[in-house]
């Protein structure tokens, strides 16, 4: 998707050269977080290994709706919000912050993006792509369990709320 907007940024390149997040902040939230809080000790040290740390300027996109989905992103620092177009028009779908993670269905079909998510604030993201966490997930079978139905848990959530307000809406329609 092209950048129709003189007020966003997208630096893919430049972020290979951004500074680290701090480990103790990244350790921090993601132990927060239901699919990495009950890691062993070994098998998380491992994963933290396998983060890319990226850093976003507030309007910068972090990806683009239909961009190949090749990882899960969770936000140490800052704002995300995840917008769709569809014909030319824009929808803002959620927005995420500290310890929320996007981009999880990547892990799980490898299709395009279905929005994109745009940076609102400065914002440290901690990035796991896909093949590092299918080594993950190999070599820690048990441990990979873990965040996968972690994870799952919390999609499903993210559904059932989608299914809730869906229905809500249709029910408001049929009633006038």
């Amino acid at each position: 998707m092209e950048n129709n907007s003189s007020n966003t940024k997208s630096s893919f390149w430049a972020n290979l050269f951004k500074t680290p997040t701090k480990r103790d902040e990244l350790e921090e939230v993601l132990i927060s977080m239901p699919p990495f809080k009950n890691l062993g000790n070994k098998p998380f040290r491992t994963l933290i290994k396998l983060i890319h740390n990226r850093a976003y300027a507030a309007n910068e996109y972090v990806f683009y709706q239909n961009d190949p989905g090749i990882a899960l992103y969770v936000i140490i620092k800052g704002e995300i919000l995840i917008t769709e177009e569809t014909d030319g028009d824009r929808f803002d779908l959620a927005t995420l912050a500290r310890g929320d993670f996007f981009g999880e269905l990547a892990l799980l079909d490898q299709e395009k993006r279905s929005a994109s998510a745009i940076a609102m604030k400065d914002s440290q993201i901690a990035v796991i792509f896909k093949p590092d966490l299918d080594e993950f997930v190999e070599t820690y079978p048990k441990e990979g369990i873990k965040i996968l139905r972690g994870i799952s848990q919390i999609v499903a959530t993210r559904l059932r709320n989608l299914n809730q307000d869906y229905f809500m809406l249709y029910n408001r329609t049929r009633t006038k």
